[in-house]
C-alpha cells in the first residue's frame, strides 16, 4: 500500500508541474485522479501501445511507467515526465508503443492499467 501511495504521489508531481491541462478530469477525490488521461490504451504483440495528448513534440521519453506485482495480478500506470512544449495548429495525439522488455512484462499476461480513459474530441 505504501508503494502505491508514493506512485501515485510521484505523479501527482509529474503530471501537475509537467503536463498542460488534460481535456478531461476525474471528479476532485477520485482514485488515482492524478494519472496522465489516455485516449486509447492497447496490448499488440509487441506491447502496450497508449495514444495522449500532443501538442506536436510529445516523444516516449517524456513518459515514466510504473508496474506493481501483486502476485499474478500486475498493474501499470504512465506519468508524464516532461512538458510537451509544442503548439499545435488542431488538437493532436501521440501513439506511443512500450515493449513487453521495456515494462518488465510477459507476452500475454494480463496486466490492469490505472490510467484514466477519455475521449479523443480532435479532427
Amino acid at each position: 500500500m505504501l508503494r502505491r501511495t508514493v506512485l501515485i504521489a510521484g505523479l501527482a508531481l509529474l503530471a501537475g508541474c509537467a503536463t498542460r491541462p488534460a481535456p478531461v478530469l476525474a471528479p476532485a477525490g477520485a482514485p488515482l485522479a492524478e494519472l496522465e488521461p489516455l485516449y486509447s490504451a492497447a496490448a499488440d504483440r509487441h506491447g502496450v501501445v497508449i495514444e495522449v495528448a500532443s501538442g506536436g513534440c510529445t516523444a516516449k521519453a517524456d513518459f515514466a511507467f510504473y508496474v506493481e506485482r501483486r502476485g499474478e495480478a500486475v498493474t501499470l500506470a504512465f506519468g508524464r515526465k516532461k512538458l510537451d512544449p509544442c503548439r499545435a495548429f488542431a488538437a493532436a495525439k501521440a501513439r506511443l508503443t512500450f515493449t513487453y522488455e521495456e515494462l518488465g512484462l510477459t507476452d500475454g499476461a494480463p496486466v490492469f492499467l490505472l490510467n484514466p480513459l477519455t475521449a479523443w474530441r480532435g479532427p
